[in-house]
């Protein structure tokens, strides 16, 4: 992937620093790519959102979610840093484009680095629990060493891999912008756990959607892509569909607990949003066959 010397997002913070405390007690809820390093090392239920166990998509969390505090930017000479900071300002280029050709204004998101675990606008996040999206303040929050265990555990190496699981976190605050988020939160308080799982996937594979939108126009206004970077995407989402997961964890597969989707949906979406470049195209919520 082409990044080196594209311009760096200031809406980075790093918490990593700070140590966030807490642990669980969630009341806003998350958005994230999956399940991942909790089901691997933690040995949770494959398939299901933890902060769905815990009962916060629901709202019966610990109490009102308490205020995340702004933390300084990363140092300069963090490379890693600076490959998060670059493609988030990529993202933020692509999005305000695209909002301002739709008459609408695109509000920029924040990231946060963090390690271990970080209080956040919907209260306690766990790296466990991979990078995930807090829709109550706005941010994507990461802890780095996820992106090792992208590698070493799930077989899902590269630097646009990496990108992607960025860009899937700013697809849920894209969702969050255009009011879908709210609206899933609402019917899903009314739905059983199957149907609620249900939703869960179509809202995930359409930040995978969006995730594929941000390639096509980045690629179209900034070259960025090299040869494999698309395939390392490909790769990174068929790692981590739920059949994927469950089937690595030796559990059998059990599509009513999918929450993101198969490997096979994952990656038709990514690829959709890649191709078309448009989010009508990216409408899950409508389409018959996912």
């Amino acid at each position: 992937m082409r990044w080196e010397g594209n311009r760096e997002s200031s809406n980075v913070e790093d918490a990593r620093g700070g140590g966030g405390g807490g642990g669980f007690g969630l009341g806003g809820g998350t958005i994230g790519i999956g399940t991942i390093v909790i089901a691997l090392i933690g040995g949770a239920i494959f398939g299901i959102n933890p902060l769905t166990l815990l009962g916060m998509m629901s709202g019966e969390g610990g109490g009102p979610a308490p205020q995340a505090q702004t933390a300084p930017a990363p140092p300069s000479n963090d490379p890693m840093a600076k490959f998060v900071s670059t493609v988030l300002a990529d993202t933020e280029d692509v999005w305000k484009t695209l909002f301002q050709q739709g008459g609408a204004t695109y509000h920029n998101p924040k990231l946060v680095l963090f390690r271990g675990s970080v209080r956040t606008g919907c209260g306690g996040g766990q790296a466990a629990m991979g990078p995930f999206y807090c829709p109550a303040d706005q941010k994507v929050y990461i802890d780095l060493s996820f992106y090792e265990t992208m590698k070493t555990r799930l077989g899902a190496p590269g630097d646009f891999a990496q990108a992607y699981v960025i860009a899937h976190e700013v697809g849920h605050h894209v969702q969050q912008e255009l009011g879908i988020t709210q609206q899933v939160d609402q019917a899903r308080a009314r739905a059983s756990q199957v149907e609620a799982n249900a939703m869960s996937v179509r809202v995930e594979l359409q930040a995978d959607c969006f995730a594929g939108v941000w390639a096509h126009h980045a690629q179209n206004a900034r070259n960025i892509l090299e040869q494999g970077d698309v395939e390392e995407a490909m790769n990174a989402a068929q790692k981590i569909g739920d059949d994927a997961l469950q089937q690595s964890a030796g559990r059998a597969v059990v599509p009513e607990s999918f929450t993101h989707g198969s490997s096979a949906q994952r990656q038709r979406w990514f690829s959709t949003g890649l191709k078309s470049g448009t989010v009508k195209a990216c409408d899950t919520f409508s389409a018959r066959t996912l």
